[in-house]
């Protein structure tokens, strides 16, 4: 159990790791950070869940508990928070570590939250058996993909989260379209009017209701990857997180690189393109990953990739900066796009 320290500032207790350094809590171990729901900004947040729930004369509680990531196991009527969350302290780390807080503000953490409970509701009463819910979404026993490239234009699935999510999995589309339809004074019959997606709404209207003022059918409050069992320190954590998010771009730019900028003599005086993009680079990742969806650090991973080939072929301006700095913002966006990432629900074993 984490030692406490009360706060100079406020009268509360914090824990003994509440004013080190980066350098110092990144040597702690998730185990011994001694966080609980209890007392954090989630709790009020969750207690929001519960009443939009219970709107609908839904009996479905799930539960919840703090974990390394967002996720929710195959087959568990619950949802496990990133422990970043459970205090400011951390989700700082979070941010110097990973450039953002992935549910890091009230709006985005309950956006996530519906979602996941999305995934929960449909594990409490296994809804995935259901034949009409396998031919509107998809079987849930199709794989996972590594990548996919979304079709930003598809009216077939709803929009929630960012990178276009529903489209990834049969489960996640489902999960989106239950935070669409469980999301309070939303006109989703308005805002999806004449799109196919609009059969799903419905079906999940007719479903919600069919499962109202019933009780679940799986109860088991199961805790993967619970936080206070995972050994691994915070400087751990983070080697793997920041590999699974930077690792997967292939480096296949030159041919979009050369188009953009020039090698050509005639350009020889000119700002070189890698001291170009070093300068729009902060700029320029949040832009990206703000209509994309995908993780900064991933974006910034790509940045450091393409300014070196930039120098390495001895890239310069050959147009206007202004006019420059919008097309590379496409050029970063589409190769994004290209390969968005997958896998934030995980399969229990």
């Amino acid at each position: 159990m984490a030692k406490l320290r009360r706060s100079k500032q406020v009268d509360e207790i914090e824990p003994y790791w509440a004013d080190w350094d980066d350098e110092a809590l990144l040597d702690l171990r998730l185990c011994d950070l001694g966080l609980k729901i209890k007392g954090t900004i989630l709790e009020p947040r969750i207690e929001q869940i519960y009443l939009e729930l219970a709107s609908r004369n839904l009996r479905f509680r799930p539960h919840f508990w703090l974990s390394n990531e967002w996720f929710t196991p195959d087959g568990v009527p619950g949802v496990a928070i990133p422990f970043y969350l459970a205090h400011p302290r951390l989700a700082r780390l979070e941010r110097n570590q990973m450039l953002e807080i992935e549910g890091g503000t009230h709006n985005w953490c309950i956006k996530i939250l519906r979602h996941e409970v999305g995934h929960a509701i449909d594990n409490a009463y296994r809804l995935r058996l259901r034949r009409e819910r396998q031919k509107l979404f998809g079987r849930s026993s199709q794989k996972y993909p590594e990548f996919y490239a979304p079709k930003p234009y598809s009216k077939s699935f709803v929009l929630h989260l960012d990178s276009w999510y529903a489209q990834s999995h049969p489960d996640e589309d489902f999960a989106e379209t239950f935070a669409v339809w469980l999301s309070p004074n939303t006109d989703w019959r308005g805002r999806y009017s004449g799109w196919p997606a609009i059969k799903k709404l419905e079906y999940m209207e007719n479903l919600m209701h069919e499962i109202a003022g019933t009780s679940p059918v799986v109860t088991k409050k199961i805790q993967i990857d619970q936080l206070s069992k995972l050994r691994i320190t915070l400087g751990e954590h983070y080697q793997r997180k920041r590999e699974r998010y930077g690792r997967q771009y292939p480096n296949f730019y030159d041919r979009d690189l050369q188009r953009l900028f020039s090698s050509s003599p005639e350009y020889s005086n000119n700002k070189l393109a890698s001291e170009f993009i070093r300068g729009i680079r902060k700029e320029v990742r949040a832009v990206v990953a703000r209509w994309t969806g995908e993780y900064q650090y991933t974006i910034d991973q790509v940045l450091g990739e393409v300014t070196r080939r930039c120098k390495d072929l001895n890239l310069r301006l050959a147009i206007p900066e202004q006019l420059a700095k919008v097309d590379f913002t496409v050029l970063l966006t589409v190769q994004t796009m290209n390969y968005l990432h997958s896998g934030r629900h995980r399969i229990a074993l």
